[in-house]
């Protein structure tokens, strides 16, 4: 029995931190009223900047070896952050509900464990489908509050189905690249890639309102600039190599914890206070995780 190496493990729980602080940078963004058609492009910008000279620096390849990886990297980058970032945004508004949001896209792991299963044919247990949903139950005691919705809500639902759809895409399409190519060389061109389909909105909706005495202000690009270096150049890539290592159904299990830790970390932070009743879905929430991650009796995962 081959015993998978911790790294990975910690890669992918850096990833969950990183994404669960993003959502406080971007309020903190939003608060200040810089549109989401500025910040995320700037985003994502950035982020491909800092991995092409990071790449650049340590000498790593970044040729693309044939025309087919080169669809798949325009997929993956048109896939997330693209239609992601921008069916999560359009979901959140139509719903009027952060809880629902996050509870759609909380069923990640679900489909991404289809996709394991049946594209990649990775071995997932009895235990580790049981995990799933234990995980995923301890995300609805974590984020279960009381809240309206607006008429658009079933709209908003069936948008956000689409955020999960392509972020599983993008789980897939950068396990099919990773033998080939290093975690930072695919987010390079995932973010690269991911700017110039966000250029239009930028260009248009981003800066119609510019307001270089806001935009420029440390306010904005300390919370901008942590976007771009941790929850996207950083984040991604150590997202890639959790991918490469661990698979696409037992890594993407770990995006079911990031509304969870983001619970915490608010808590900690003071913006928000917890509930014995959210307390008592995190416990659910991690031994689901270990679940997931056990590796069934007489079966090498």
């Amino acid at each position: 029995m081959q015993k998978l190496p911790v790294r990975a493990y910690l890669a992918a729980m850096l990833t969950v931190c990183l994404w669960a602080m993003s959502y406080i940078w971007a309020d903190r963004l939003l608060d200040l009223n810089v549109p989401v058609e500025f910040f995320v492009p700037v985003r994502t910008l950035l982020a491909g900047g800092l991995l092409w000279l990071l790449n650049k620096v340590t000498g790593r390849s970044m040729r693309i070896q044939s025309r087919k990886d080169g669809l798949k990297f325009v997929l993956l980058a048109l896939c997330m952050p693209f239609v992601y970032f921008v069916c999560e945004t359009y979901g959140l508004q139509f719903t009027e509900s952060p809880t629902i949001t996050s509870l759609v896209i909380a069923t990640n792991p679900i489909f991404a464990m289809m996709a394991g299963l049946f594209i990649f044919k990775e071995k997932f247990g009895p235990v580790n489908i049981v995990g799933v949903f234990i995980t995923l139950a301890g995300l609805w005691l974590v984020t279960f509050t009381r809240s309206q919705t607006g008429p658009l809500f079933w709209l908003g639902v069936g948008i956000l189905f689409v955020a999960v759809v392509s972020e599983v895409s993008q789980i897939a399409f950068t396990k099919s690249l990773s033998d080939r190519y290093a975690p930072s060389v695919i987010v390079m061109y995932q973010f690269l890639l991911g700017a110039v389909f966000f250029a239009p909105l930028l260009l248009t909706k981003g800066i119609r309102n510019f307001d270089a005495g806001l935009y420029l202000s440390w306010e904005v690009l300390y919370p901008t600039l942590s976007l771009a270096l941790f929850c996207s150049a950083t984040a991604f890539t150590s997202w890639a190599y959790a991918i490469k290592v661990l698979g696409v159904a037992k890594t993407s299990v770990f995006l079911a914890v990031v509304p969870l830790v983001t619970a915490v970390l608010s808590f900690v932070l003071g913006s928000e206070t917890a509930l014995p009743l959210q307390w008592a879905g995190l416990a659910v929430g991690m031994v689901g995780i270990y679940l997931t991650q056990k590796e069934p009796a007489g079966q090498d995962l």
